[in-house]
C-alpha cells in the first residue's frame, strides 16, 4: 500500500464534499479468529484527506465546513462514492454523511 502525502494530493473536493481515506479494520476477532476478506465489512472510520470549500443553503446562506484535513471521522455506511486515488480505494462523502469526529 502506498503512502500519500496530504500536501501533494491532487484531488480537491467541490462544494461540501470530503475526501476520506478509509482506515483498515482489525482482521482478527477478540477470540483470535481471523476474518477472511469476504466476511469483513467496509470500514466506516477514515482520515480526512481534503475538504471542499463549503456550500450554500436554499436561502443563499453559507454553510461552512465543520471537519478539517487530518481529522479521523466516522461516516455513514452507505453514504458517499468510492474513488481511486494513487491506486487506493478512498471515499468522497458529503459533509452531512459524516457522523462524528473520532478522538
Amino acid at each position: 500500500m502506498s503512502k500519500t502525502s496530504i500536501s501533494n494530493l491532487k484531488v480537491r473536493p467541490l462544494f461540501d464534499n470530503v475526501l476520506i481515506k478509509p482506515l483498515e479494520q482489525e482482521e482478527r476477532l477478540p477470540s483470535g479468529i481471523v476474518l477472511p476478506d469476504t466476511a469483513k465489512e467496509k470500514p466506516q472510520i477514515g482520515l480526512v484527506m481534503a475538504v471542499g470549500p463549503g456550500t450554500t443553503d436554499e436561502k443563499g446562506k453559507t454553510v461552512k465546513m465543520v471537519v478539517t484535513v487530518g481529522q479521523k471521522v466516522m461516516y455513514k455506511k452507505w453514504g458517499g462514492n468510492e474513488v481511486k486515488v494513487n491506486g487506493e480505494e478512498w471515499m468522497i462523502v458529503e459533509q452531512k454523511d459524516i457522523l462524528a469526529v473520532v478522538a
